[in-house]
């Protein structure tokens, strides 16, 4: 069949050239021929000799589908998959996708704001650190146990938690490769907490050794089958004797006790929390939403897209203060008036540990359970 009669077939299986298409898409020719080339919207019809494209009417809506998402800046890979999904499944892969850009955009919101009243307190540099007597800076330290337990139904430990002089984390593993995940997560941020560490350079240290714990994950996952499915959460907090810095993924936790009231210092990176965040979710219903533990964001294998990056900024920190970071094994069990009681009544970290670690069991041990509790003291 010659070209003319390739072109009276198209006309006659009710094809439309391209820049009709154009026109019933409302996206230009030329950004059709641009995904035609990145594969997201192939033509029906393309004449092998003139290289004229024909398209069914039928696939306007996938054409608009495919600017829109481009306008959200979801990458290409990801539109891919998004287009060949039934409405309701598209549906939800673009909320979570979404939802992972709020969390993204909120960790770098509190690091600017962090940065904002960090810079304008330039002039007071120093007053936090003068003791209640005024006899100057008061030398803090911290006293610290870590314990973590498989709980009651796993048949695998997948969590790691590491408490020491200057570094106190917690790391939840998934997948077939989650023992090594998490554990290559706290490994890497070891070589950041060695040493004294100046708190005007922690951020950047920070943001470094946050950088090397996705790249350890990234390895330590690669040699098993589905290396994307394998990874971990990260909570930690590096000491450097009178602020603490935090390096946060995942839906691991970290608390502190202050005036006898447990505050939560970190936001979970998942779909739950972001469906709370916008007010389609309350608290309670969210306990038990059947996709209360889907991540947003997590330290994983390559999956062909940039990971995430952990969020860090610093915390200062008082005498007196307890942290308590852990795991979803045991903040999805117990509740937050419960660990309150529990971490006020304790008698020193090693207690509280044992403690908590038990309540989780109390509550069933559904999942692995790791904690890590430090107090600040002066010197």
């Amino acid at each position: 069949m010659d070209s003319e009669g390739r072109t009276r077939a198209a006309r006659d299986a009710e094809l439309v050239t391209i820049g009709e298409f154009a026109r019933l898409s409302r996206l230009s020719a030329r950004a059709l021929r641009r995904y035609d080339e990145l594969g997201l919207l192939r033509p029906a019809l393309v004449d092998p000799v003139n290289g004229y494209r024909y398209y069914d009417r039928g696939q306007a809506g996938t054409a608009r589908l495919v600017a829109w998402l481009r306008r959200i800046g979801m990458p290409l890979v990801r539109i891919a998959e998004v287009t060949a999904l039934d409405d309701a499944a598209a549906a939800a892969e673009i909320r979570a996708y979404w939802a992972r850009v709020e969390a993204e955009t909120a960790a770098r919101r509190e690091l600017a704001a962090f940065l904002v009243d960090r810079l304008s307190a330039k002039e007071n540099v120093g007053m936090g650190d003068i003791d209640t007597d005024g006899r100057g800076p008061a030398t803090l330290g911290i006293r610290y146990a870590a314990l973590a337990h498989p709980g009651a139904v796993r048949g695998i430990q997948q969590d790691t938690a590491y408490a020491g002089a200057r570094l106190l984390a917690v790391a939840d593993g998934f997948g077939a490769a989650g023992a090594e995940a998490s554990a290559a997560a706290v490994d890497a941020l070891k070589p950041a907490a060695r040493g004294a560490v100046d708190a005007d350079d922690l951020l950047g240290a920070l943001q470094d050794a946050a950088d090397g714990a996705a790249r350890a994950v990234r390895e330590a996952v690669a040699g098993g089958g589905a290396p994307a499915e394998s990874g971990s959460t990260l909570t930690a907090l590096v000491w450097t004797g009178s602020r603490l810095g935090l390096v946060h993924i995942g839906d691991s936790r970290a608390y502190v006790l202050r005036d006898g009231r447990l505050l939560r210092i970190t936001h979970d990176h998942t779909l739950v929390q972001s469906m709370i965040d916008d007010g389609s979710l309350t608290e309670e219903e969210a306990a038990s939403h059947p996709q209360r533990a889907l991540l947003l964001r997590a330290l994983a294998g390559d999956d062909g897209e940039p990971g995430p990056r952990p969020e860090v900024r610093l915390h200062d920190t008082l005498p007196g203060d307890r942290y308590l970071l852990c795991s979803d094994g045991l903040s999805a069990v117990v509740d937050e008036a419960a660990l309150t009681r529990a971490v006020v009544a304790a008698d020193g970290p090693d207690a509280a540990v044992r403690d908590l670690v038990a309540l989780a069991g109390d509550a069933g041990g559904p999942d692995n359970v790791s904690c890590v509790v430090a107090d600040v003291v002066a010197l």
